[in-house]
């Protein structure tokens, strides 16, 4: 019989513990969200000690709160209503960000969370908040409330090596009618570098159109023969009207996003891109690396009406076509573009070349947007001007 060798029974081997720390931060990397960074936290003291070096992180907002300067105790109250409702008033002096659903593993992360703060200790440095769910066991303060709330910029801290940071309302600020189509894009340093909006009073599929452009046109109320020129009933059916509403709206929204973003961008010097979207796709503010370091360097012009970045002088230019049907069968009804940048950056400051260039805003979208964007730069150009604000 030949001989059996029995090796002795080794120690338990974790093999995860055998990763190296290059590779969990390629993990943590690709979580990016925020909650579950703070989840993966507290499962050991190595991950505690890696997490704070990941270098992309998402902030999803599940609530938007309306700051009432009469009423700032409200924050600690536990009757705080969270409401994502499309038709809340977009001109509103400042909005609060509460993130939700953090739950109770994130409490223990107390080297990214400081302890509650009075309602009282609120300023402009917290205009974003995060509520942290309480219970019993933790000892919450109050009956009945249990939420807690923390800034962005607290709960940022700690995390040492930020370059990419996304931040997602829960919708966009906009209140707009179903069927409306309004998107916006905004670049900022310090101010406003510049600023493309797509709107479309309706949105059909094509053969919809078809049927309604056919019944048009029996009746002789067709829109004739589309030459590329604005038609006299935009100026007087309130279609102009409402384009100047959507793009000083939306101009608002973007200025409001960016002086909200102060604290964080202050706090974060690692930061090589941030964008504040929304769950809508409503809106996008975007900043690189440089832009971001102007705002550090030049501090922003405040409005003085309310908390929101002034909003310079600006020269626009529009494109309109009462229908535009995309590739893919989607009609755009009362399709508008503007295109926005401050006057400084107008001629003589840019070249002829540069003015003649929209390369910057036919990019602006993705698609199926993108392409609309594109065909309407083809078509012909009304400049507009637009004093601060």
């Amino acid at each position: 019989m030949s001989d059996l060798t029995f090796s002795e029974p080794q120690s338990h081997i974790d093999h995860f513990d055998r990763l190296p720390d290059s590779i969990l931060l390629l993990i943590f990397n690709r979580i990016g969200d925020v909650k579950a960074l703070g989840r993966c936290c507290v499962v050991s003291r190595r991950f505690h000690s890696l997490v704070p070096q990941v270098d992309n992180v998402v902030v999803r907002v599940d609530c938007v709160i309306s700051d009432d300067d009469s009423s700032s105790s409200s924050l600690s109250a536990p009757a705080i209503s969270c409401s994502s409702d499309k038709s809340r008033n977009p001109f509103s002096n400042l909005f609060r960000f509460v993130f939700g659903g953090i739950v109770k593993p994130l409490q223990l992360f107390t080297q990214l969370l400081n302890p509650k703060r009075p309602a009282s200790s609120s300023s402009a440095s917290s205009a974003l908040l995060l509520s942290e769910d309480s219970d019993a066991e933790h000892g919450a303060s109050g009956g009945g409330g249990g939420v807690t709330h923390h800034s962005p910029t607290q709960v940022l801290k700690n995390f040492n090596e930020i370059r990419f940071l996304r931040i997602e309302l829960p919708s966009g600020e906009l209140g707009i009618e179903d069927g409306v189509l309004l998107k916006w894009r905004a670049d900022f340093g310090s101010t406003l570098d510049d600023c493309v909006i797509l709107g479309a009073s309706a949105v059909f599929q094509s053969p919809a159109y078809a049927a309604a452009a056919d019944a048009a046109a029996a009746c002789g109320t067709g829109t004739g023969e589309d030459n590329g020129s604005i038609p006299e009933s935009f100026y007087t059916n309130g279609g102009l009207k409402l384009r100047v509403v959507w793009t000083i709206s939306s101009l608002i929204a973007a200025s409001a996003r960016h002086y909200l973003l102060q604290p964080i961008i202050s706090e974060h010097k690692t930061l090589d891109n941030l964008v504040l979207t929304d769950a809508d796709g409503q809106g996008v503010l975007c900043m690189n690396r440089e832009q971001l370091e102007e705002l550090r360097v030049k501090p922003l012009s405040a409005s003085s009406a309310s908390k929101r970045t002034q909003v310079p002088a600006l020269n626009m230019r529009l494109w309109y076509a009462p229908h535009l049907e995309l590739p893919d069968g989607m009609v755009l009804k009362g399709a508008t573009l503007v295109a926005i940048r401050p006057s400084d950056q107008s001629v003589p400051a840019m070249s002829k070349k540069e003015v003649s260039d929209v390369s910057w805003v036919s990019t602006a979208f993705e698609e199926p947007y993108g392409t609309a964007a594109k065909m309407l730069v083809k078509r012909r150009t009304y400049c507009l001007e637009m004093n601060s604000f």
